[in-house]
């Protein structure tokens, strides 16, 4: 039988954003602050009300009952906001302290018009992902900065910046438009890429892979392709590669916490449900006359999940060809050298390699001491003790150091 305190921390993980982003399609977010008070006040009452009465027949409907009462209170009860804000937000056409009226429709749309407003592109990328984190996703501080590796005090401060700018910014949260959507799509997108990024390829030194962080970035991406107006083959070809990669979490780390290549992977691991879904978003992605950046990644790994014996690396380079055209970054040149040397050999690839001249990244080395295996063990060994130098990442840093000894035993 569930306990109320198990089911609290998933209900407050599942539910307070979505409660604080209704509240601010009320309050505004320049009241984001009282949105939040309120929905933790609700969880609060909750936990007490739930342990003396027992869990009520439908909980997720209890607490958005309390919260709309707590807000209708509040606006009752505190001089300041019935006297000055309601009024200045009724005269604006965006409050009516009678319509506090919750269904899943407005939950909903309340939602993706929060992530709307937390994609700032006032704010730089990693404070657009701490708030989403936060806001979106319901992250303490210290869950924020374990994700980023950076001290508490340094996360306040970048949420705090990032906070005062999404309360300074206007953005209306009640009805998201076409000229909204049009305007933040790509940033909105970019976020939700770069959070699941933070959680697939985690920097942390004891965790290689973020579970919470992939499976938040897909739920909020899932909300873009459940509304008309943000349904877009992007949306749709970003939740596919979103789902194709999370396919292969459980494969990607063994029980010791160390990463695991792609071709040392069990493919009985891989999640073959998420696998066909990626099938189905990539489909819905294909339509319209433009290729994006996560067109050609989803393709590249739809490819990977392919059958081992499948020719798949010649359509693979020719993806990561239009990719480094599309946007160009050393990793995904790396990444591309690699599929050249499946496709042409490790001896060409080399040239290719060197050609990036990147000394200071251990995927660099590593790359080229995989590449040197078969031609010059020497100089394998030699990119190899390199990468490890380099690397801080610890489940990285063991994996490099299984190869070494591999090549050294010959």
């Amino acid at each position: 039988m569930t306990t109320t305190n198990q089911l609290i921390p998933h209900l407050f993980r599942q539910e307070f954003a979505k409660m604080t982003a209704v509240l601010c399609r009320h309050f505004g977010l320049l009241y984001l602050e009282t949105a939040e008070d309120i929905a933790g006040e609700t969880f609060l009452k909750a936990s007490e009300y739930w342990a003396v009465h027992g869990i009520p027949d439908n909980p997720v409907a209890w607490l958005y009952t309390v919260a709309k009462n707590k807000a209708r209170d509040h606006i009752r009860h505190n001089t300041i906001f019935r006297d000055k804000v309601s009024r200045e937000l009724k005269a604006d056409g965006i409050f009516e302290e009678n319509s506090f009226e919750v269904d899943d429709r407005i939950i909903a749309d309340s939602q993706l018009a929060m992530i709307f407003a937390v994609c700032n592109p006032a704010n730089p990328p990693e404070s657009q992902i701490a708030l989403a984190l936060q806001i979106l996703c319901g992250f303490s501080v210290e869950e924020i900065a374990d994700a980023f590796l950076a001290k508490a005090e340094t996360i306040k401060k970048r949420l705090h910046r990032a906070r005062s700018r999404l309360r300074n910014d206007n953005f209306r949260i009640k009805d998201l438009a076409g000229k909204e959507v049009a305007e933040r799509m790509e940033t909105v997108l970019k976020t939700l890429y770069l959070l699941f990024n933070e959680g697939y390829f985690s920097r942390s030194n004891n965790r290689t892979v973020r579970k919470e962080l992939c499976c938040e970035a897909m739920r909020l991406t899932l909300v873009l392709t459940q509304n008309p107006l943000t349904d877009s083959p992007d949306s749709n070809a970003l939740l596919a590669l979103m789902c194709f990669q999370s396919s292969r979490l459980e494969a990607r780390m063994n029980e010791e916490g160390e990463l695991i290549l792609f071709e040392d992977q069990d493919r009985a691991l891989w999640d073959n449900e998420l696998i066909h879904k990626g099938n189905n978003f990539l489909v819905n992605a294909c339509t319209g006359d433009k290729i994006s950046k996560y067109h050609l990644e989803a393709g590249i790994a739809y490819w990977h999940t392919t059958a081992a014996t499948t020719d798949k690396w010649k359509p693979i380079l020719q993806l990561y060809n239009e990719l480094v055209i599309i946007e160009y970054s050393p990793v995904t040149a790396l990444n591309r050298t690699f599929a050249y040397a499946m496709v042409h050999g490790n001896e060409m690839a080399i040239t290719e390699a060197e050609k990036l001249n990147l000394p200071e990244s251990s995927h660099y080395h590593a790359l080229l001491g995989y590449l040197y295996s078969d031609v010059n063990a020497d100089n394998a060994a030699r990119h190899y003790k390199e990468a490890i130098r380099i690397t801080k990442v610890k489940a990285e840093k063991q994996t490099l150091q299984k190869k070494l000894v591999q090549l050294q035993k010959g």
